[in-house]
């Protein structure tokens, strides 16, 4: 076990060296409990037996006996404090980080939403700072906290996760580590009060942590490590790829619910086959922006904002007809996969617009592009 430690510092190390940008690595897991903090500080203790300059910048120890101890001989830079509606509150103090300038610099809980007032409003933002000044940074993250699972975790777990981080903050990562336990184990750490104090067992036990729950979480965590690995061997490897390089195109329309899921799934797609993606909206004469009305036009623009966030380049064209947009786009962006939504339309509105998908998949299938219809 302490080899295995000495050995992934090590890794780290060499990673330091190759460039003068820090560089980044993160520690993901499926929930709170799986050991993210406790193996980050173990990862501390042997980067400080090796010479390192590393330090804490924070840490949410959550007061767990383990955790805690760890603690003891790390050099901690104090937290900035803040007073917001009249309590003293605490916050990673970046500027301190980059003053004192540590080789490694440890920061935990990456989703976190910094206090208002913060030149940041993301820990995630403190963080990107920290390494342009070249700074090393070591991070944890929970899986329910990438954007672009937002709908399946909701779906999982029946709670609308409101603190978030671009799919993008995650493939800027040199390194990502999977934290992985059975949700036997987790429950068992839960229980025997590793987790939270004992107040709070079992209405954790009735809620988040129950086993279906962590398996499919913990499926998704999986998923998530074993494609960021494949976009290292692509970008690391070039010569081991042979296939076609994936350039995807998501069509959306003004249908708020619709767009939001084909975007998110796009992007799962797009960091799966570590493919460049686009999301394109046709502006037809009936939703020109004297037509449409503000509130579609409001769902439309923090849509746009939403790709951007999950790397998409977003395209907006002006046509009539949408099946040559469409077509025009692909040709020009060379596209090999379109994503569309699964249409909700009745049998009249079907039978009106036949035509135009079925002139859509004939171009698609003559070109060699795939269609998905994303539901």
């Amino acid at each position: 076990m302490k080899e295995e430690k000495d050995n992934n510092a090590q890794h780290f190390l060499d990673l330091i060296q190759k460039s003068r940008k820090g560089k980044f690595k993160i520690y993901i897991g499926m929930s709170a409990g799986v050991g993210k903090t406790f193996r980050m500080l173990q990862e501390a203790h042997s980067l400080l037996k090796n010479g390192i300059d590393v330090k804490i910048g924070y840490i949410e120890t959550h007061m767990r006996k383990e955790t805690h101890e760890l603690l003891a001989g790390l050099p901690i830079i104090p937290r900035r404090t803040i007073f917001y509606k009249g309590k003293e509150l605490e916050e990673l103090d970046v500027q301190a980080i980059i003053n004192l300038r540590p080789e490694v610099v440890i920061v935990d809980e990456l989703a976190h939403t910094n206090v208002e007032g913060s030149k940041n409003e993301k820990r995630w933002q403190d963080v990107l700072e920290i390494l342009e000044a070249g700074i090393n940074v070591i991070s944890a993250v929970n899986i329910q906290h990438i954007e672009s699972l937002n709908e399946d975790v909701k779906r999982i777990t029946g709670i609308d996760v409101q603190e978030r981080i671009p799919d993008n903050v995650l493939r800027l990562a040199d390194e990502v580590v999977n934290i992985d336990l059975t949700s036997e184990d987790l429950i068992a750490r839960l229980k025997e009060g590793k987790i939270y104090t004992t107040d709070k067992i079992q209405t954790a036990l009735q809620n988040f942590f129950k086993s279906e729950q962590i398996l499919q979480l913990r499926e998704l965590a999986l998923k998530e490590v074993a494609s960021q690995v494949v976009r290292k061997v692509e970008n690391e490897v070039p010569q081991l790829h042979a296939l076609r390089h994936e350039k995807l195109l998501a069509c959306i329309s003004s249908n708020d619910k619709t767009a939001k899921i084909v975007i998110r799934k796009a992007a799962r797609l797009a960091s799966y086959y570590n493919g460049i993606w686009y999301v394109l909206y046709v502006e037809t004469p009936q939703e020109s922006t004297t037509r449409i009305a503000l509130d579609k036009q409001r769902h439309l623009i923090n849509n746009f904002k939403l790709a951007v966030q999950l790397g998409a380049e977003v395209i907006k064209v002006e046509n009539s007809n949408i099946s040559n947009a469409i077509l025009t786009t692909v040709e020009e962006k060379q596209i090999t996969t379109v994503c569309i939504g699964k249409p909700h339309l009745n049998l009249f509105k079907v039978i009106l617009s036949t035509t135009i998908f079925r002139r859509l998949l004939n171009k698609l299938s003559l070109s060699n592009v795939d269609l998905v219809i994303l539901s």
